[in-house]
């Protein structure tokens, strides 16, 4: 064959980018089990960190193991369902929470005007099949009830983990992380000055749930609110409507004695 035509070179050309591709295919199959541990690391540290445990990837699944002593996942009822709560993809479950919500009239006005949503829908297919995981940690003794929270920023999804003292009520810790807010704007929701301003706030007022009210910078007084983000409003308001749907899920579980 003529090394010269171009036969030759188009067959070259194709054998090249076979061979590449099926390197690139193994190289990519070896990497995965790696990828899916550092995941795992992350979320494990994410949840920690809402109980103010500082981990690392190497020591996060010792810790974790250590300080979080069961784990379930509940349906918007609060009835307990089958499933392994740290493997629930809590992307998937927010983005099917977000779409439950904005197709249900009845679900909007229940977490409007404060009912809880057992008292306004009776059977909500698409609400039925959201999983709503829960971590129970005992940290120094104390027992914090870790729930997972997701929405929608400025520019890209937000989420967290909410963490509640034994009493349901109380903040004892968060963690916030988003996908793509505006740097030293909404992007200051991971910073400790905003997240500190949820330890010790409640979210209940006697049996009212109230969950947290995110304040324009310096108006938050009550026991409920917190200070925004100056310059990253949008984001702040995110951060708040997120805790808000979640917790209104949560509410039935909230309200049960232990």
């Amino acid at each position: 064959m003529n090394k010269q035509g171009n036969t030759y070179t188009f067959i070259y050309s194709i054998v090249l980018v076979v061979v590449v591709a099926a390197i690139l295919a193994v190289v990519s199959l070896s990497l995965k089990p790696l990828q899916d541990e550092n995941i795992e690391n992350e979320k494990r540290q994410n949840i920690l960190s809402s109980v103010n445990v500082n981990s690392t990837p190497e020591t996060s699944k010792e810790l974790f193991d250590k300080i979080i002593k069961r784990q379930f996942i509940l349906n918007y009822k609060g009835e307990a369902i089958e499933g392994n709560a740290f493997e629930v993809d809590i992307p998937v479950e927010g983005k099917k929470l977000q779409k439950a919500i904005k197709n249900s009239p009845e679900l909007q006005k229940a977490l409007k005007d404060g009912r809880m949503i057992t008292e306004v829908i009776k059977d909500d297919k698409a609400l039925a099949d959201i999983k709503f995981p829960v971590f129970v940690a005992d940290v120094d003794g104390a027992i914090k009830y870790i729930l997972p929270v997701y929405g929608a920023g400025l520019w890209g999804p937000v989420w967290g983990y909410l963490s509640l003292n034994e009493d349901k009520n109380t903040v004892y810790g968060v963690l916030f992380d988003h996908k793509g807010e505006t740097p030293g704007l909404g992007a200051e929701i991971t910073q400790p000055f905003f997240k500190e301003q949820f330890k010790s706030k409640t979210i209940f007022d006697n049996s009212t749930l109230k969950a947290i009210t995110v304040k324009k910078g310096g108006n938050a007084t009550g026991a409920h609110e917190v200070d925004g983000i100056s310059g990253g409003t949008i984001t702040s308001k995110a951060v708040e409507t997120m805790i808000a749907d979640y917790l209104k899920c949560y509410e039935q579980f909230l309200k049960q004695i232990q």
